[in-house]
């Protein structure tokens, strides 16, 4: 099924879209079939009840906060992560429902952490319920966070249903369709993917969409490497960009140059990024939150570094990057997941590392075949990455994680532009491959913080 590339980058706040932006979208679009039900005047009482990762790795991966802005009828991109809504919600015991009604909401009785269950049908599942005064429930729902801020409600995801599919010109479940459909119409990547785009928004809202993503991730590269100080949830782990900028900043007034320096600035701008995320500043899935700081780094890196010997324009190569990053994505949530919950770390980084790769080998003039090899060489490097967070929070090994994806990015496209684009190993093989280690791997490794880096070293 053929994913929008407005689906796979949308804007939330961090630190984590499955733990965050699906939480808030689930609360919202209870909170609408409430009123859609004609129940809202009779809500007197909420309870919210997280399972398995939601609850184990919830507090410290912001879901709290994300679930009471959906409460309060935010959207993810509509929220303002520096305005204290829930501080309030915890100091006074009280929840602006929909922003129209005052009901008392405490945050340690109203939510609760079931962590010994985890639902069958995803791990990151949650339930809202509603009462009235009397104690009678009036909505009863489950809801899943399936990765990268989708969401589905347990009667959908039971039949794998997320949305209805598009009615687009060129539907593709798998990289061999896709490659036949450009081949057949003799399109790039790129320009089947902006086709299908400007069939379901149009033409101007694609290109208004595409600045507007592209715009917001570059300042998040630069507030990150303007940001000092500590980042929270009681690691103490000290924000590095601001530093490393500055370092670098100066060996270039020395004119102290370095032949990996590029490399260098790589690191810093996955680094910038993922410290943002892990701040819960306002940042772009890509496809994840916790990934979010490959995709931006690796385009900084084209703008900065390698457009000249593009084909391209600055500007065309940003659009070429991320529609072709977007149906590479579009694959890995057709065929296996993008949930560091439900698959590892692989599903987070090693997607976003592939995507990346693919975006800029696309970037850089590269056929089909030589960014379906880009795609592939790097996701087959990042197979078998856990997903196992110190403390529950998106900070390590997540934001280096950030940086050496960024630059696994790069070399993969590198090495693919220097052959043909013929390769052993397809795109589709690797997904699968990924999907099955996925599944085969601990529940202690998906997001859970019971294996790993989460167990060995102190969180304190």
């Amino acid at each position: 099924m053929y994913y929008s590339l407005f689906e796979i980058f949308s804007v939330g706040v961090g630190p984590s879209s499955s733990h965050t932006v699906g939480p808030n979208r689930a609360a919202k679009r209870w909170l609408e079939n409430i009123k859609e039900k004609g129940l809202f005047d009779q809500v007197q009482e909420v309870d919210v009840t997280l399972y398995g990762s939601l609850a184990l790795t919830g507090a410290g991966h912001g879901t709290v906060k994300a679930i009471v802005y959906g409460l309060m009828g935010f959207n993810p991109e509509d929220v303002d992560p520096y305005k204290p809504y829930v501080n309030a919600v915890s100091r006074d015991g009280l929840l602006h429902f929909d922003q129209q009604k005052i009901i008392p909401f405490d945050l340690n009785k109203n939510i609760i952490y079931a962590k010994d269950v985890f639902l069958p049908e995803h791990s990151n599942g949650m339930r809202f319920v509603a009462k009235d005064a009397d104690g009678k429930v009036l909505l009863d729902e489950v809801y899943f966070s399936v990765g990268g801020g989708t969401i589905a409600r347990r009667d959908e995801i039971a039949r794998r249903i997320e949305r209805k599919p598009f009615n687009v010109p060129y539907d593709f479940s798998s990289c061999k369709e896709l490659m036949a459909l450009c081949d057949e119409n003799n399109l790039s990547i790129s320009e089947l993917v902006l086709a299908n785009e400007n069939a379901i928004y149009g033409e101007e809202y694609v290109k208004a969409g595409i600045a507007k993503l592209n715009g917001i991730m570059q300042s998040s590269i630069d507030r990150g490497m303007e940001a000092h100080g500590t980042l929270p949830g009681g690691l103490n782990i000290k924000r590095r960009a601001a530093d490393m900028y500055d370092r670098l900043e100066e060996k270039f007034r020395n004119n102290d140059m370095d032949p990996l320096m590029i490399v260098d600035w790589i690191n810093l701008w996955g680094f910038a990024v993922a410290e943002e995320n892990a701040a819960g500043g306002k940042i772009v899935t890509a496809p994840t939150m916790g990934s979010a700081g490959i995709i931006p780094a690796v385009m900084r890196y084209y703008e900065r570094f390698a457009y000249e010997k593009s084909p391209f324009s600055k500007e065309e190569g940003v659009t070429i990057f991320l529609t072709t990053a977007s149906a590479i994505c579009s694959l890995y949530r057709s065929n296996a997941s993008i949930s560091g919950a439900e698959v590892g770390c692989q599903g987070e980084v090693g997607v976003a590392c592939s995507m990346a790769a693919g975006g800029l080998a696309a970037a850089m003039g590269g056929s089909n075949h030589q960014i379906e090899n880009a795609a592939e060489i790097a996701m087959e490097h990042n197979l078998g990455l856990t997903c196992d967070p110190i403390g529950g929070l998106v900070q390590v090994p997540c934001i280096e994680r950030n940086a050496m994806g960024a630059v696994k990015a790069v070399n993969s496209a590198r090495i693919a532009m220097k052959g043909s684009g013929e390769h052993l190993v397809s795109l589709d093989s690797v997904i699968k491959t990924m999907y099955d280690t996925g599944r085969d791997m601990s529940c202690n490794y998906k997001e859970t913080s019971l294996g790993g880096l989460a167990i060995h070293v102190p969180n304190c």
